[in-house]
């Protein structure tokens, strides 16, 4: 592909500060206009968010200046959210060929939208979250074996009670998603002299020392590996192969008063057998960052469980996030107008959905 000649127009669909979208602009710009008007998006609710208020209304001027951005829009930050309704979204820009999101999971979206066969290009914020989430996973470890909850209620009652909690040294670390995120989790789990084993990537070739883990297992023998699991790890994409894995079979197989982490996908777990493994104590502990259904039920018996630490899919979310997406952004925006795309990171594989 040649160097654009012509201008291109990229469009900010969802709330993004002011200083990112600076940088932005100042990417080629003699060649790229960013249209970044901040009246059309719902005001953020807080750092990093890409929705925006809900209940957030244009006047009758400010939609028809969000089509018209659309309408000549070549390249979006982030897909436009849809109506209410379900109407409009990436509809409304019938000239977009490339999508930035600002997840990394966006896989079952694309599928939705009906996007897997196109030649649309979509990339992701893939690689950024890893910190975040590794950060979430040893909250959640440390919380269960240094008894967090235990020590909330012995300081609440100003009561001096020694006690023996217990570590993660000499723990079996357990990961299904040796991506990027899994394999930040297990570097940590070294620092904290874990022994790490992994399920292997369907296909994949790496060995154990690729992975960074002691031990890998295939999928096919995703049970035995469980059996040895004292804290299991989920950061694994949401695929079709992926639906359901830690079923009740699957949580049946985990070793007694292992730990449960999940920072990949509700749909990942069954949550009844979850929620049913945890009442007998055959989990010990579960943190959650995701859930089948999100926001999660008011009547989910989750809410409410001792051994339960609940996240709303924001474990994540940390106050550099967007400047780091926009990192991906500008190099890609620059590899894009030099025709360099073999050298754009995060493109998406709309059929492996990851």
């Amino acid at each position: 592909m040649q160097n654009h000649k012509q201008p291109l127009n990229v469009f900010i669909s969802t709330p993004l500060e002011q200083v990112h979208v600076d940088r932005i602009r100042q990417v080629a710009p003699e060649i790229v206009t960013v249209n970044d008007n901040a009246a059309l998006l719902p005001p953020a609710r807080y750092t990093a968010d890409h929705k925006g208020a809900e209940k957030f209304a244009r006047t009758i001027a400010e939609e028809e200046q969000w089509r018209a951005g659309l309408a000549v829009a070549d390249i979006l930050w982030d897909f436009p959210p849809a109506s209410a309704d379900g109407s409009g979204g990436l509809s409304l820009a019938p000239n977009v060929k490339w999508v930035q999101t600002t997840s990394s999971g966006v896989g079952q979206m694309v599928k939705a939208l009906g996007l897997q066969d196109s030649d649309l290009l979509i990339t992701t914020a893939r690689g950024i979250h890893a910190w975040p989430l590794a950060d979430f996973v040893f909250l959640g470890l440390l919380s269960h074996y240094k008894q967090r909850r235990y020590l909330e209620l012995e300081q609440r009652a100003h009561r001096w009670q020694r006690y023996c909690g217990d570590g993660l040294a000499g723990k079996t670390l357990g990961v299904v998603g040796a991506g990027g995120v899994g394999r930040q989790v297990m570097a940590v789990g070294r620092a904290f002299g874990m022994r790490i084993i992994a399920l292997a990537p369907s296909g994949s070739s790496k060995t154990a020392g690729q992975l960074g883990a002691d031990e890998i297992f295939p999928p096919s023998r995703l049970h035995d590996m469980l059996a040895i699991t004292d804290a299991l790890v989920l950061s694994v994409p949401h695929t079709p192969d992926t639906e359901g894995m830690i079923g009740r079979a699957a949580l049946a197989a985990l070793k007694p008063g292992a730990v449960l982490v999940n920072v990949a996908r509700g749909q990942i777990v069954d949550e009844d057998a979850l929620i049913q493994a945890l009442e007998s104590g055959h989990v010990a502990f579960a943190a959650l960052d995701v859930f089948a259904v999100e926001p999660l039920p008011g009547s989910s018996p989750l809410w409410d469980m001792p051994n339960v630490l609940i996240s709303p899919h924001s474990a994540s979310t940390v106050a550099g996030e967007n400047g780091m997406i926009a990192d991906i952004f500008c190099h890609n925006l620059q590899c894009y107008v030099d025709g360099r795309l073999d050298e754009m990171r995060n493109v998406l594989d709309k059929a492996r959905m990851y």
